[in-house]
C-alpha cells in the first residue's frame, strides 16, 4: 500500500480572500505548520466553517499527522455524507495511517479505508482519484482481506471510460504488480501513444529498470526528451548508464549537460549528477576523475552515505 494515495490537499474555496491568500502562500511554500496555525485561529471564531475544517485536515495531512487529519475529515463526512471528495480524503488519511502502524492495527483500519473509497466512487461516477485508489488497494491487499485483481481491473476499466490514459496506466500498474511485464509494457506504451506525458514515459522507464533492461530504459528516456525537452531527463539517462555500466560515454555527456544547465526546478540536486559521473569514471577505471567527482558530490551534500561508500570503492581502484 506504499503508493496507495496521492491526496489533493488544495481546496479551491476558503473562508475569506485575505485568509485564502495567506493560506495559499503558506501551502505553496510548504509551510504547513504556519498554515495550520492560521486555520486553527480562524476556527476558534468559526468552528463550523466547512472549508476551514477541510483546510485544517489538509494541513495535517501534509505533515503526516494522520490521526489529526482523520478527525477533521471525519467531521466533513458526518456533515456532508454525499460529498465524494470528503469520503476520498477520509479514506486516504485512514490508508496512510494504516501504513504507519503495525500490521495488526492496520487490519482494523483497512475495512474503513475500503468503505470510504467505495462510497466516494458510488457518489461520483467521474471521480478519477478514488478509482485509482481502489485499483491500488485491491491489488495490494491480500486475498484474505478482500484483495482482488479482477476488482482492480474493473476499476481500471472505469478509469479507461473516464480517461484512456489513466485506464492504460492503471492496467500497466496492475500487470506490473502482478509480475506480467509484457502486458505492463503494452499498456504503458498505449498510455504514451494516447497521452505522452512525462508520467507515462516515466512509468515505462521504471518498468524497464525494474526488469534490468537499461538499453530499453535509455531509449525510452531519449524518446521522452525528444518530446518534452527537460534537463532532468539528461540526469535520468546518466543515472541508468552509471547504475548498469552501459552506454557510458552517452551517460557522461548527458550528466555534463545536466550540470551545465542545472536549476532547482530540475528536481535532482546537482550533487547526485557528480555522484553518477563518479560511478561512470569508476567503471572506466579512471580513478582520478572518479575521485574528483565523488568529492564534489560530498562537498555539496556531505551527509549522504551513498557518496561516502562510493568514495571508499573508488579509493580501492
Amino acid at each position: 500500500m506504499k503508493k496507495l494515495i496521492v491526496l489533493f490537499l488544495f481546496p479551491v474555496l476558503l473562508f475569506g480572500q485575505t485568509e485564502l491568500d495567506n493560506i495559499n502562500a503558506f501551502f505553496q511554500k510548504k509551510q504547513f505548520v504556519k498554515a495550520e496555525k492560521i486555520v486553527l485561529e480562524y476556527l476558534k471564531k468559526h468552528p463550523n466553517n466547512i472549508k476551514a475544517i477541510e483546510f485544517l485536515g489538509d494541513a495535517y495531512g501534509h505533515q503526516k499527522k494522520w490521526d489529526d487529519a482523520i478527525i477533521q475529515y471525519k467531521k466533513l463526512v458526518n456533515k456532508h455524507q454525499n460529498n465524494a471528495n470528503y469520503h476520498y480524503k477520509y479514506g486516504g488519511a485512514l490508508g496512510m495511517k494504516a501504513l504507519s502502524v503495525n500490521k495488526l492495527k492496520a487490519l482494523g483500519i483497512i475495512g474503513d479505508v475500503k468503505k470510504a473509497f467505495l462510497k466516494a466512487a458510488k457518489l461520483d461516477k467521474n471521480h478519477i482519484d478514488t478509482r485509482w485508489a481502489l485499483v491500488e488497494l485491491y491489488m495490494q491487499l491480500p486475498v484474505i482481506l478482500g484483495g482482488s485483481k479482477n476488482k482492480s481491473l474493473g476499476f481500471a476499466k472505469e478509469l479507461e471510460n473516464l480517461s484512456k490514459v489513466d485506464g492504460y496506466l492503471a492496467k500497466g500498474y496492475i500487470y506490473e504488480y502482478d509480475d506480467d511485464p509484457e502486458l505492463a509494457e503494452k499498456y504503458y506504451k498505449m498510455a504514451i501513444s494516447e497521452g505522452g506525458s512525462l508520467t507515462c514515459f516515466n512509468k515505462l522507464t521504471t518498468l524497464y529498470e525494474n526488469q534490468k533492461q537499461p538499453e530499453k530504459a535509455i531509449k525510452n528516456i531519449e524518446a521522452a526528451q525528444q518530446k518534452h525537452q527537460r534537463n532532468a531527463l539528461h540526469y535520468q539517462i546518466g543515472k541508468v548508464a552509471a547504475e548498469y555500466n552501459t552506454q557510458l560515454e552517452k551517460g557522461e555527456t548527458c550528466l555534463q549537460t545536466y550540470i551545465a544547465n542545472y536549476s532547482a526546478k530540475d528536481g535532482v540536486p546537482i550533487a547526485w549528477a557528480y555522484y553518477r559521473l563518479a560511478q561512470i569514471y569508476k567503471h572506466q577505471k579512471n580513478k582520478e576523475k572518479a575521485l574528483k567527482h565523488v568529492n564534489l558530490a560530498i562537498s555539496e551534500l556531505p551527509n549522504i552515505k551513498a557518496f561516502k561508500k562510493e568514495k571508499e570503492r573508488i579509493l580501492k581502484l
